[in-house]
C-alpha cells in the first residue's frame, strides 16, 4: 500500500470516528407543535433515537420552567399509527406515551399533528412539569411493521409546551375568603331587606 493510500485510509477512519454533533433545539411555550422524526437507515449510530432529519445528528428540546409557573409537554406520535416513545430529560426516562396496538405501514397514516393527537390509534403523552430547567429528547418505543413484519423503526412526531402561572395558596384562601364574605353578606340582606 503506498502512502497516498495510507492517508487517505486515515483520514477515511478520522472522519467515521469523528463524534457527531447534537442538535439542541428551543422549545418556545407558545403551544405550537416541533416536529422531530426517528429513522434507524439515517442515523444508524443513535439507533432509534430523536434526530434531527436535516442532518441525521441527536435531537433534544430545551426550555425553562420560571419559578411560580407550571408546565405542560404534550408528545404525540404521527405518521403511521402504531408508534410508542419512551420521553426522557437529561437523559433519564420520565415517562411513555400511551400504549396503542402495533402498527402496519397498510395503517392509518396522519401529518397533522392535532389530528394525530386526538385519533385514538395514535400514541401520546401529556406530562406536568415544574420550575426548572428541561432537556428532553426520547426514544422509539415500539415500531410500526413494514411489508415483511420488521419494525420499520421510522417515524415523526412532534411535542408543544405550554406554560402558566400556578395560583399562590394565600391568594387562592383570600379570593375564597372574600367570595365567602360576600355570600353571607348577600345572604343577610335577603332575609333583612333594610340592611
Amino acid at each position: 500500500m503506498n502512502k497516498q493510500m495510507i492517508a487517505a485510509a486515515l483520514a477515511a477512519a478520522a472522519v467515521i470516528a469523528a463524534p457527531a454533533h447534537a442538535t439542541t433545539a428551543a422549545l418556545p411555550a407558545d403551544g405550537n407543535w416541533n416536529e422531530f422524526t426517528v429513522d434507524n437507515s439515517v442515523a444508524p449510530a443513535y439507533g432509534n433515537g430523536w434526530i434531527d432529519y436535516t442532518d441525521g445528528s441527536p435531537l433534544s428540546f430545551s426550555f425553562t420552567i420560571a419559578a411560580g409557573s407550571i408546565g405542560t409537554l404534550t408528545v404525540v406520535d404521527a405518521g403511521y399509527a402504531g408508534d410508542t416513545f419512551a420521553i426522557t430529560n437529561f437523559g433519564t426516562v420520565i415517562g411513555n406515551t400511551s400504549g396503542v396496538p402495533t402498527g402496519t405501514i397498510e395503517g392509518p397514516r396522519e401529518h397533522d399533528f392535532d389530528a394525530a393527537l386526538a385519533n385514538p390509534a395514535y400514541s401520546h403523552g401529556v406530562f406536568t412539569l415544574g420550575a426548572g430547567t428541561y432537556s428532553i429528547s426520547g426514544w422509539l418505543l415500539q415500531s410500526v411493521l413494514d411489508d415483511s413484519g420488521a419494525a420499520l423503526d421510522a417515524t415523526d412526531g412532534a411535542l408543544r409546551l405550554s406554560v402558566s402561572l400556578v395560583p399562590e395558596p394565600t391568594g387562592a384562601a383570600l379570593l375564597l375568603g372574600g367570595l365567602a364574605a360576600l355570600a353571607l353578606l348577600a345572604r343577610r340582606r335577603q332575609s333583612n331587606p333594610s340592611i
